[in-house]
């Protein structure tokens, strides 16, 4: 029997809450007769993968060490212009990758992931420009952000975000949301990591359901996870 083509893989992306892991499958759709995997058997399939990467991510060896950390920075300078002499300066890029490895000494290469991940939301959808403009330092902004995990709270937070700029430029949700799922797909075809891409399109897709559902919708002034929260904190 023939395997469905490319046009009929429909990606399935999930999130272990709670676990940090991501896992992606694929149901197909049905086309002359052949057998095919439904959306409840690949959603299965893909919290199987999620169950097997939590496990997996327990082991002592998936563990960020001192050992890990110097072959990191040690592979990040030499992918770059940067010197080892930056690595031990916050304000360079490869500065602040040491001091976020080093902040996260202990934790998992899933959880490190996934902090990756928030900032690289972070950049997307302006939050580190503009704490730039705060004067934060690098090191307050990896400390604050270190304490939360890519969950509900903070997908609802970036897309109040996305509300207020769609509100001073109408149109740029929808456009963001296009660019976000071509994005997935890309990414998808080349085997590339998938988590940044779909947080992308969840996001969007919150923001543009509670603009449709609630057009008032507005920031809490008591959100954590707001700027003046950051720029308060020590």
């Amino acid at each position: 029997m023939q395997g469905p083509s490319d046009q009929c893989l429909a990606p399935l992306l999930m999130t272990s809450e709670g676990t940090h892991c991501f896992s992606s499958c694929f149901c197909f759709q049905i086309q002359e007769g052949n057998c095919c995997l439904s959306r409840a058997e690949a959603r299965r399939d893909a919290a199987k993968v999620a169950l097997i990467n939590s496990l997996f991510n327990e082991l002592p060896s998936r563990r960020i060490t001192k050992e890990f950390i110097m072959e990191s920075v040690q592979e990040a300078v030499a992918s770059t212009s940067a010197t080892l002499d930056d690595a031990d300066d916050p304000s360079t890029s490869i500065g602040a990758y040491h001091y976020m490895l080093e902040s996260n000494m202990g934790k998992t290469m899933l959880e490190f992931q996934e902090l990756m991940t928030i900032f690289q939301l972070l950049h997307w959808n302006g939050s580190l420009k503009a704490l730039r403009e705060t004067k934060c330092s690098r090191q307050e902004v990896i400390s604050y952000y270190s304490q939360y995990s890519l969950d509900e709270k903070m997908r609802s937070h970036m897309a109040l975000d996305w509300i207020m700029k769609e509100r001073e430029t109408p149109g740029i949700l929808s456009q963001e949301l296009r660019m976000a799922l071509r994005q997935l797909e890309e990414a998808r075809k080349a085997g590339q990591e998938l988590r940044f891409y779909k947080e992308k399109k969840e996001i969007l897709s919150l923001a543009l359901t509670q603009i449709y559902s609630d057009p008032d919708t507005s920031s809490p002034s008591d959100d954590q996870l707001s700027l003046t929260a950051l720029c308060g904190y020590h």
